[in-house]
């Protein structure tokens, strides 16, 4: 047999080397004749043969990739049932929770906190592992909203239904148990919301007067959205005057809203995108965190302040440029793009009133970095201490950047009606008056409230030579008292004039610092009948931080405290018998004139003598003090104060 290699010009090498001699002999060419078919055969079977192969290779490339598509069908399946399986066990969880709840609220027990029960998804306390050493409270992060996962509901739906503040069951508890002097004297007595209850007969009055009763026509129809003219005419005219501005404010950068609530939920939409943050100094109104967030998805960035005082100067959470720098840094770092700051002026809890000196520093560092500012001075007509100034940023003779400048003021708290929902915005800036208009179509404020709202302004002669004098007599008093038991069992508390609240330090009657404690020591306080915020609703970085609202009735007021002290009593005689180390004072407020600590089991000392001269200096500016106080009045009730007092005076 003879091999040769077949292409299609039907040469092989074996003719090929005998072409010389046979090229043109007559049986070559029958010869080549006769091969042609077998050639172009087995090149056909060739070309067959490739095609079979890349055939088989794309067959087999496809099996191969149906595999792995099935494999991650499978991974994903998998992954979705054990979803499915966390969910059904989380809605159990929470099933059995709240029938555990309700069992013992039936039987006189405990109140669950919803925040105790706030589960992630994925099986998690407080957003870390359940085996983490993490000393985060339970409530965790305020923004995991996914206790359960209705089918009716979309995402963003589940987001809103499941959304809960820190202090959610105990609101709930309050007003289904609300003391009554005459019908629930046994109900619970709420320290924990921050409104006005000192004035209600001076402005049902005034609320009522035949200038207030005015129904006409345009009050009844659909008005500029910013709000009626009139009325913001007249704020811009309240706004100049109690703020102290150097010029007339412009009636058209005033928008009008339902409350600072909206405001606050109005400017996080017009200002920040999906994925931005604020920034804000924590301590800090919670509410906030729910105003910027459910609308808008914004979350804020804390600048965490602390309690201990570790410079001469300086007071307990105390904010400066250097602390927003630095978070500011940290967000960078993180990739987290921060748009604005908010400022709170006075301060809600903590009750500072920032320097006019401070809120130019903060004014500049948000120039610098070009953020807008929002400052909050809804307590501004609050300040009852008449040694301390306010200055509101309308007051400054030149903002650093006023079209990224925001004022908002509303009148639930100077005027103690926090059920009529009115707030307003100031801005230079029309781009965002525009912006936050255009949301007022949801959060409008109706004709006759706008009325009765412009007719009080404009009583100037009342507001200042009535309502704001007694107003702010009844706050020191109210203030002084709660101070004054403070004092008496020893409770370290920031001494502030103005707002309505009292941060204390209870952090010596929590067994262990850490927020599961704090939460715990706030359910022993609503379980005997007495609501309080505690720290972490505030986002405090330090357990066992907790605010009291002082601005209730006298009675109120006693028996609210005394069952604060049945509390703190029962605790520390608990930890006394669990024969616990000492708490140690290293971490805790100072005992400076910022933080007034007086023990009431030892005779005061030399360090806390000029506390106790500013607490008779505080009490003797209310002007019904000295005639419900006579020096001897005053030794039978406060033996150890006078005491003490007689003797710095006999040194003089």
């Amino acid at each position: 047999m003879i091999y040769f290699r077949a292409d299609r010009t039907g040469f092989s090498e074996s003719n090929m080397a005998g072409s010389s001699g046979q090229s043109g002999h007559p049986r070559f060419w029958r010869k080549r004749k006769d091969r042609e078919p077998l050639n172009d055969l087995i090149s056909q079977m060739l070309m067959a043969q490739r095609a079979s192969e890349e055939r088989f290779l794309q067959m087999e490339e496809r099996r191969m990739e149906q595999e792995q598509e099935a494999e991650e069908r499978r991974l994903r399946l998998e992954e979705r049932r054990l979803q499915l399986d966390r969910q059904h066990e989380l809605r159990m969880f929470t099933l059995f929770a709240q029938m555990l709840g309700m069992i013992r609220q039936g039987g006189g027990g405990e109140v669950m906190p919803n925040t105790v029960a706030n589960f992630s998804q994925e099986g998690d306390i407080a957003g870390k592992g359940v085996t983490g050493k993490a000393q985060e409270p339970p409530q965790g992060d305020v923004y995991n909203c996914n206790q359960y996962c209705s089918p009716y509901l979309s995402t963003r739906g589940n987001i809103l239904s499941g959304f809960r503040g820190s202090s959610e069951e105990g609101y709930r508890a309050y007003h289904e148990d609300k003391y009554d002097e005459d019908k629930n004297p046994n109900g619970i007595i709420n320290f924990g919301t921050s409104e006005n209850k000192l004035c209600f007969d001076l402005m049902s009055k005034r609320l009522t007067e035949s200038d207030m009763n005015v129904i006409e026509p345009p009050l009844l129809q659909y008005p500029d959205w910013k709000g009626h003219t009139f009325l913001r005419e007249e704020v811009a005219r309240f706004l100049t005057y109690y703020c102290k501005a150097p010029s007339p404010l412009n009636p058209e950068n005033v928008v009008i809203l339902n409350g600072c609530g909206s405001l606050f939920s109005a400017l996080a939409a017009v200002l920040c995108d999906p994925g931005d943050a604020i920034l804000i100094a924590t301590p800090f109104y919670g509410g906030i965190t729910q105003s910027i967030f459910l609308y808008s998805g914004i979350k804020l960035m804390y600048v965490h302040l602390e309690s201990k005082i570790t410079s001469p100067g300086t007071r307990p959470f105390q904010l400066t440029v250097s602390k927003l720098e630095s978070t500011l840094q940290t967000a960078k770092e993180e990739g987290t793009i921060i748009k604005a700051l908010i400022l709170i002026n006075p301060h809600n809890p903590l009750g500072d009133i920032y320097s006019a000196t401070e809120m130019m520093e903060f004014l500049e560092f948000a120039k610098r970095n070009s953020l807008h500012v929002i400052v909050d001075e809804i307590y501004m007509l609050s300040v009852f201490d008449e040694s301390a100034t306010f200055h509101s940023v309308l007051s400054l003779d030149k903002l650093p950047d006023p079209q990224r400048t925001h004022v908002m003021w509303g009148i639930s708290k100077d005027f103690a009606v926090s059920g009529v929902r009115f707030g307003t915005l100031y801005s230079q800036n029309q781009d965002v008056c525009n912006g936050v208009a255009s949301l007022c179509y949801f959060h409008g404020v109706c004709g006759p409230i706008q009325y009765k709202v412009a007719q009080l302004m404009r009583d100037r002669d009342w507001i200042n030579q009535v309502y704001l004098r007694v107003n702010h007599s009844r706050l020191r008093a109210a203030q002084a008292f709660v101070a004054d038991e403070l004092r008496s069992i020893g409770v370290p508390f920031l001494n502030r004039g103005a707002g309505f609240f009292t941060w204390i330090d209870f952090r010596k009657y929590l067994r262990a610092p850490t927020f599961e404690e704090e939460v715990s020591l706030w359910r022993d306080f609503l379980d005997n009948k007495v609501l309080l915020s505690c720290g972490k609703a505030f986002e405090c970085s330090e357990p066992g931080w907790f605010r009291v609202i002082f601005s209730d009735k006298t009675h109120r007021l006693q028996l609210g405290m005394q069952r604060i002290r049945k509390v703190l009593e029962r605790r520390e005689k608990e930890l006394q018998m669990e024969k616990q180390s000492p708490v140690e004072e290293d971490g805790k407020a100072d005992s400076t004139d910022e933080v007034i600590y007086v023990s009431s089991h030892h005779e005061p000392s030399s360090s806390n003598l000029s506390n106790l001269i500013v607490q008779l200096q505080d009490q003797m500016r209310s002007s019904d003090w000295l005639q419900q106080n006579t020096a001897e009045n005053f030794a039978q009730q406060h033996p150890e104060v006078f005491q003490v007092y007689s003797k710095y005076v006999g040194k003089q």
